[in-house]
């Protein structure tokens, strides 16, 4: 199995030639619920999760991005059953994170859909977690307890078991929450003019922000729906390895480019 290349072929196919534990961290989103045609070729979802829990390192993390269809006036709930039927084979629901995408057509008659699911999943503990910091309001800033608060200072220990005033500093940085916010369309998904002939691409930001969270450097990287490439640009642009597979001839001509802009 050679690395950094992708595969013109079902994911199915390259996945059999990887041996067990292969893959440090998949970075993916599926054509779920007929939203997108991708010219025309459909998946088994189940087959592929099986074999994504197979060539998962021990530790290793599948990001599994999705969305639901309204049909006839109710959403489908796609998303749902696949996270638990990830459950069932053995993945760990490690997180349920938000995609929140700042740029969406307003044409319902309901409140407006303005995310999809990020489905963190880990084949036992997650063996990396690099994560991703963000400013505080109140730096410098001293906050008081209250009784009974835990906080993360050095305190002492009362016999009720409890902490009583209690002062700290905020810290310069916190960790971000797990709703991720990009930006859409072109410079926000990305630069690259040749990806928006994919009709559905990943804004870079966010699939460099989970590589960063979930793998270290030489670490290989994998998507089985590669389509425009995003995430075999932003795995070799962070010192990762990447395996893709992508079953359409015409969306492997864009990764090429892709790549190759860089």
């Amino acid at each position: 199995m050679k690395i950094n290349k992708t595969y013109n072929e079902n994911c199915i196919d390259t996945m059999a030639r990887m041996e067990d534990n292969f893959i440090d961290l998949t970075v993916t989103s599926p054509p779920y619920d007929n939203l997108r045609t991708y010219n025309g070729y459909s998946f088994d979802f189940e087959s592929i999760a099986k074999e994504l829990y197979r060539v998962t390192k021990d530790g290793g993390v599948v990001v599994w991005i999705v969305g639901d269809a309204t049909i006839k006036g109710s959403e489908t709930g796609t998303s749902f059953r696949q996270a638990l039927y990830f459950k069932e084979i053995g993945f760990n629901l490690h997180d349920t994170m938000i995609y929140s995408a700042k740029k969406m057509v307003m044409n319902h008659n309901r409140y407006e859909q303005e995310f999809e699911y990020m489905f963190v999943l880990s084949k036992g503990k997650p063996k990396t977690f690099n994560s991703i910091r963000i400013p505080t309001k109140h730096f410098g800033v001293t906050k008081k307890a209250n009784y009974g608060e835990i906080t993360d200072a050095k305190l002492e220990k009362k016999d009720t078991n409890r902490y009583r005033d209690a002062k700290w500093k905020v810290k310069p940085t916190k960790i971000k929450g797990n709703i991720w916010e990009y930006s859409i369309g072109f410079n926000g998904t990305t630069k690259d003019k040749i990806a928006f002939k994919h009709p559905a691409i990943f804004p870079e930001k966010m699939v460099q922000d989970h590589i960063i969270s979930w793998s270290n450097e030489g670490d290989v990287v994998y998507d089985p729906f590669m389509g425009s490439g995003t995430t075999a640009k932003i795995a070799l642009l962070n010192n990762r390895n990447y395996i893709g597979s992508e079953i359409s001839k015409e969306y492997c001509d864009i990764i090429k480019q892709r790549i190759n802009l860089d």
